[in-house]
């Protein structure tokens, strides 16, 4: 799986890039195909950030990220 760094990440915002992805304990996941995800805003999430610490407030659980395909690995 290709790694990408914080900034590459953060051009697949929806905006910069037509891509819209998110990160999760590590893993990039692409949501561009979900309704949820719309111009890269989720509620108050954008795209193209990593989103670990912020979904212990969210309504649902990590298991969300299983509908979505995991295209790279973020850079430590």
């Amino acid at each position: 799986m290709k790694t990408y760094s914080r900034q590459q990440l953060a051009l697949r915002n929806g905006q910069d890039k037509p891509e819209v992805w998110v990160a999760y304990q590590g893993i990039i996941y692409d949501v561009s195909l979900s309704r949820l995800w719309k111009n890269g805003k989720h509620y108050e999430h954008w795209a193209g950030q990593d989103l670990t610490n912020e979904l212990q407030e969210a309504p649902h659980t990590a298991n969300v990220f299983l509908k979505f395909e995991a295209v790279g690995k973020l850079e430590k």
